[in-house]
């Protein structure tokens, strides 16, 4: 598998990955199936003299996941910290993928300097909360019935890392 950064060229296939979570299930909080206009302008953040920073992970020449950090707040005093997000194909599950991802993006955070790593996960996701614990998450908060998909209310856990360990 090879992890490489997300090119322009990947925005069809990162929204393929994503757009099936939309419409399928409540980890994103997404209701409507991204536009391909929409992931380039969204993409267009990554600039190489950013901070931010977006990977894919790619295999038989496919992208089968990704990843990528965002500010964590558009307020000045929080440049130190920053939200992360990952995702797996959906039938990529199981072969570690999210933690080649997370290997990487939390690598280069450091190397940017950033302090603290924040994760949002929409509950139950026993998976996911195990990931982010192998790499240093920890919970530190809940947003209790915070969104609502399918007709039902769902809660949010909030994980942080600390960066500077």
């Amino acid at each position: 598998m090879l992890i490489r950064r997300m090119e322009l060229r990947d925005c069809d296939a990162i929204n393929t990955i994503y757009n099936y979570y939309i419409t399928h299930t409540a980890i994103t909080f997404d209701l409507a199936p991204w536009q391909k206009q929409e992931r380039e302008h969204w993409f267009a953040q990554f600039d190489p003299s950013s901070r931010y920073q977006a990977w894919v992970a790619e295999q038989d020449q496919q992208i089968v996941g990704f990843a990528y950090n965002t500010p964590f707040n558009a307020k000045q005093a929080f440049h130190i910290a920053s939200e992360i997000t990952i995702y797996a194909a959906p039938d990529a599950g199981g072969r570690g993928i999210g933690s080649q991802l997370m290997r990487t993006l939390l690598e280069g955070m450091r190397e940017q300097d950033l302090r603290r790593a924040y994760s949002l996960i929409t509950l139950p996701n026993p998976s996911s909360l195990a990931l982010h614990r192998r790499f240093g998450f920890q919970q530190v908060g809940q947003l209790n019935e915070v969104g609502e998909k399918f007709g039902q209310y769902h809660s949010v856990a909030m994980l942080e890392c600390d960066l500077t360990v």
